[in-house]
């Protein structure tokens, strides 16, 4: 999927993800930088191997086996997927200095980034469930 096939507008983001499924959250984390209630996400007590891709654009933004516990209650990831799949962009919103995690393709909001985390990055991606999809390992495909 490319940047000219994605919905331009509110309506049409809110249609889009309606037609995907998504969570009733989802526009709301994704194009308007909410976030979800801690320990109230679908993935962050799953731990089944896998792909976690952006539920607006399905680019592939996590592996399961980058998936940590981090106790925050959002599911966390110590790298993503690819260097470029992940954009990061400073947040000064609520009173606060953070590093906002978007999506490099389609620029939906996934969470924030914190330098608290495991090694061998000692990175948080510290994720939205409404934000991301979830594409089960299959035995066919072990990548």
């Amino acid at each position: 999927m490319n940047s000219k096939t994605l919905p331009q507008n509110d309506a049409e983001w809110r249609d889009w993800l309606r037609a995907k499924n998504a969570e009733p959250l989802a526009f709301e984390v994704t194009r308007k930088a909410a976030t979800e209630r801690p320990f109230t996400g679908k993935y962050e007590t799953h731990w089944e191997p896998g792909q976690y891709h952006c539920i607006c654009c399905d680019a592939k933004l996590f592996d399961s086996n980058t998936k940590f516990d981090a106790g925050c209650g959002w599911p966390s990831f110590y790298q993503s997927a690819d260097p470029e799949a992940v954009l990061q962009k400073v947040d000064r919103s609520l009173g606060m200095l953070r590093v906002e995690s978007v999506c490099a393709q389609c620029g939906a909001h996934l969470g924030h980034v914190f330098e608290d985390g495991p090694e061998p990055t000692g990175l948080r991606y510290c994720m939205n469930s409404a934000s991301l999809s979830f594409q089960k390992k299959s035995d066919e495909n072990h990548s």
